[in-house]
């Protein structure tokens, strides 16, 4: 091994944590273990005092610096407080520069803590441009959420703590976001145990580390998702990419479902109440232990935070079933005519149906959304699939369709006119008071609104569903007004969800390709 990496192994090795982060309890998932057929193993950065790993790198970094110094970041979440409580401990003047989008509850955290917060932007890039402008302003050092070496040596300390509690190891699993959790880690446990795997885990909808390995570079991604928010990150650190291209032996992606899943693992086995990126490596132990096949094998994850908003538990429970494939939601045709109900659910063979929605509209065939519970996950899904072929049901799985399940479940219920020119667009946009009312604003009045569902999750971002009835003449003038807005945007008029239960017309090509129709 260079020098430079047994540099970072010997800083793991010294680094005081002492007395701000605590040394945090392993726990043995009992349940999980005995589904999966190995022994897992959860690292409780939950039970931190600002209850995230984030501690650990702010503290390192802020204590190598001059009493009395003038330290800087951006953050909207678990690095505000870990750099806030750690300046307060050490005498530092901290100042935290979060986006106007930042749920209070976390605003408040980082003013107890000691933070003076100052909110500027919608998102975090326009954050993280007015701290480092405030740094130079201030005369300050800017403290880097994970692409430092102060901070992925503190983070490497998780690693320290797990190795000498868990004498059996053959594979951790760790979240990725910018990369300093896995960067220190990777670095410490193989140059103690170099058989160890190393697994990173990524949010599908920000896998930036993925993208990098792909490329051979820190690349930076179009867009990422929202509901892991805590690792939605658009490009890997540059520092934490060496470490991880070196070390890290295997990286797996998993849906927000899947993650929410895990969220009820480990509530059922600590009761302890991850945030969605803290449930992000048991959500990758638990796929890479699927897919594998592998048993017996001692396997941990890092359960890096639980700062969550409590009203995210409404999607969060929403969602687990489907995480778990617990749950099937299909869309089906039905005859019109009385009895076809009972007849329907005369074919499930005995399984339960958990959600069903269903209007008149019309005396030709009806369609109908429906939930339908799995005793035994993907195997049993087939099975329900060829009950339904052998009593001729045409039938369409949603049950990975994102529209379907953030939208269209709620909205069965009625179609628009057949001579409507419709098309159908999912808008993200910053969520914070107001920002529905703006977001309505900036569409304008051009067009008609045929169709609207929005639906607060109490995440940092909204997701509207909107229709619009647009002439064929008007559609370069609409996406040029779209181009505009700003806002993250997918067309989804050919989404088969809107085709079968909001709309009465086959509809044509989409608002994505119209700038070159």
């Amino acid at each position: 091994m260079v020098s430079q990496e047994l540099d970072y192994f010997r800083a793991i090795i010294q680094a005081n944590m002492e007395p701000l982060a605590k040394v945090t309890e392993v726990s043995k998932m009992a349940e999980l273990s005995t589904k999966l057929g190995n022994h897992v193993w959860l690292k409780r950065e939950d039970q931190q005092p600002v209850y995230s790993f984030k501690l650990r790198g702010a503290f390192n970094k802020l204590n190598k610096l001059p009493k009395g110094s003038v330290v800087i970041t951006a953050s909207a979440g678990n690095h505000a407080q870990g750099v806030a409580l750690s300046a307060s401990h050490l005498g530092h003047q901290a100042t935290i520069v979060m986006p106007v989008t930042t749920p209070e509850i976390k605003v408040s955290a980082v003013r107890a803590l000691g933070g003076e917060v100052v909110l500027h932007g919608h998102h975090f890039d326009a954050a993280k441009a007015h701290a480092l402008e405030l740094t130079e302003q201030l005369n300050g050092i800017f403290v880097p959420p994970f692409d430092d070496p102060d901070v992925i040596v503190g983070q490497g300390t998780v690693a320290r703590e797990l190795m000498q509690q868990l004498n059996e190891l053959d594979a951790v699993f760790i979240p990725v976001g910018g990369g300093g959790l896995l960067a220190g880690m990777a670095v410490y446990i193989k140059s103690l145990r170099p058989d160890i795997k190393v697994i990173g885990v990524e949010a599908d909808e920000s896998a930036c580390l993925q993208a990098a390995l792909k490329a051979g570079k820190p690349v930076e991604l179009d867009r990422v998702g929202s509901f892991a928010d805590g690792v939605a990150v658009k490009i890997i650190g540059t520092e934490t990419f060496r470490l991880a291209q070196k070390f890290c032996d295997d990286v797996v992606t998993v849906s927000s479902d899947e993650i929410c899943a895990a969220m009820q693992d480990i509530f059922v086995s600590t009761r302890a109440i991850a945030e969605p990126s803290g449930a992000l490596a048991t959500a990758g132990l638990k796929k890479w232990s699927q897919q594998s096949g592998l048993k017996g094998l001692h396997l941990a994850a890092v359960l890096s935070g639980a700062n969550l908003n409590f009203d995210r538990l409404r999607y969060v429970a929403e969602r687990t079933a489907l995480g778990e494939k617990n749950e099937a939601l299909l869309a089906v045709t039905i005859n019109e005519e009385k009895g076809s109900f009972k007849q329907f659910c005369a074919s499930l063979g005995g399984r339960a149906i958990t959600e069903f929605n269903y209007r008149y509209a019309g005396p030709g065939d009806a369609q109908i959304f429906v939930g339908i519970a799995l005793r035994q996950g993907l195997q049993e899904l087939e099975e329900l699939k060829q009950d339904l072929t052998n009593n001729n049901y045409q039938f369409c799985d949603l049950s990975d369709n994102e529209l379907a399940k953030l939208h269209v479940r709620y909205m069965v219920g009625g179609k628009a006119p057949e001579q409507l020119h419709e098309r159908l667009l999912q808008f993200e946009f910053p969520e914070y008071p107001g920002a529905l009312a703006r977001f309505l604003d900036t569409l304008g009045s051009n067009w008609n609104i045929t169709l609207f569902h929005y639906r607060n999750h109490g995440g940092s971002t909204g997701n509207v569903l909107a229709g619009f009835a647009i002439e064929p003449s008007q559609f370069d003038v609409f996406n040029e007004h779209l181009n505009r807005l700003g806002y993250n945007v997918q067309d989804e008029t050919n989404n088969p969800c809107f085709t079968q239960f909001l709309t009465s017309q086959p509809q044509g090509k989409s608002v994505d390709k119209l700038a070159s129709a």
